[in-house]
């Protein structure tokens, strides 16, 4: 069989999910309009030497992070796998009706998995992609939530919420992948991602 057509880009529509660790991947892309990834630089730096020449110094590299544009109508999600608000995700999640969070110094880890894919039948951003089709996945983990900021300027209540990762772990691994495939034959496809917990980000 032939790789099933594709546009000539990704575009539109994408699968969101987003994970606490030890938890269920939770399904935002019902409320949320954009999506902008900025990743960590590996950044360079010459350093000027007597006779002119230059030293590459390897700056390292930098954190990553996540912005989404939403329009959620709750503050967080009590239950289920659809995500139906982003408060919870700064601060701790409130798992009662109705949902009433309050800042405080919690600090969780999340995963966000971002997935583009021309195969209907994977349905969350964690899914596996069937043979012959085409998808696209970035996934960040060990990362917080920094920033949830709601907007009403223009009479529509639109939420600003920021994620960041460091580049990698204590341990050296790496807290950034991007994956893709392009449905050439039987092994050109997508494995499913797995929970998020301490010993697995993407695998």
């Amino acid at each position: 069989m032939t790789a099933a057509a594709v546009n000539d880009a990704w575009m539109e529509t994408c699968l969101i999910a987003i994970s606490k660790i030890s938890g269920s991947d939770i399904a935002f892309a019902s409320v949320t309009e954009t999506i902008d990834f900025d990743l960590g630089e590996k950044d360079i730096e010459g350093i000027p030497l007597v006779n002119g020449g230059r030293v590459t110094k390897w700056n390292p590299e930098g954190d990553s992070s996540v912005t989404f544009e939403a329009y959620p109508l709750q503050a967080g999600t009590d239950s289920g796998t659809t995500g139906l608000g982003f408060y919870d995700l700064l601060h701790s999640v409130d798992s009662a009706v109705p949902i009433r969070i309050v800042n405080d110094r919690n600090r969780d880890k999340y995963r966000v998995l971002v997935l583009w894919t021309n195969d209907s039948t994977a349905t969350t951003a964690q899914s596996a992609t069937a043979e012959n089709y085409s998808a696209l996945r970035i996934g960040l983990a060990d990362g917080h939530f920094t920033s949830v900021k709601p907007n009403f300027t223009d009479g529509t209540l639109k939420f600003t919420v920021t994620y960041k990762c460091a580049a990698f772990d204590k341990s050296g691994n790496g807290n950034v992948m991007i994956e893709s495939c392009a449905g050439s034959g039987a092994t050109d496809k997508l494995p499913a991602i797995a929970s998020y917990t301490a010993a697995n980000k993407f695998g």
